[in-house]
């Protein structure tokens, strides 16, 4: 996949938790609660349908009790390698009104770990600019490390 660094923003790390695991957390809805936005934010509700046009919904809940549903769909499933999605499309690909970014998560296997790759591609470049500005490289970093944290203490 070639980038445009007018807008597209990645994320890349190593991280020393095996591939199955990473995948098994990021695909189980009682797991991604506990991990998935930066604390002290919260995941109150969480539905995965794996497959593409399946669902991805999760509701992120402020620290100050505001709710923000975030509801896209799964465009490829590649088992334990791959996924994307988008929040372009709602479930079963229909069009969504206010489209933000699609993702992508690339896990490849690496010296006993991972390597953990997040892109985000954006429509335009004030999207990305919304995206960087709202923390986006200090927020899916932070929220690569509670990953880790969560697979190490509650999962192995």
């Amino acid at each position: 996949m070639t980038l445009d660094p007018r807008l597209d923003l990645k994320l890349e790390r190593f991280v020393d938790v095996p591939r199955r695991l990473v995948w098994e957390a990021w695909t189980t809805p009682e797991h991604i609660k506990h991990w998935f936005v930066p604390r002290p934010w919260t995941i109150t509700d969480c539905e995965v349908d794996l497959r593409p046009g399946g669902v991805f919904r999760s509701v992120m809940r402020s620290p100050e009790g505001q709710e923000f549903p975030n509801v896209g769909c799964f465009l490829e499933v590649v088992p334990q390698q791959r996924l994307v999605w988008t929040d372009a499309l709602l479930p079963g690909f229909r069009p969504s009104e206010k489209p933000f970014f699609t993702a992508f998560l690339h896990l490849d296997e690496e010296n006993g770990g991972t390597r953990y790759t997040a892109i985000a591609l954006h429509r335009d470049e004030a999207g990305r600019k919304k995206h960087e500005e709202m923390g986006f490289e200090q927020g899916w970093g932070t929220v690569v490390d509670q990953l880790v944290e969560y697979i190490k203490t509650s999962m192995v």
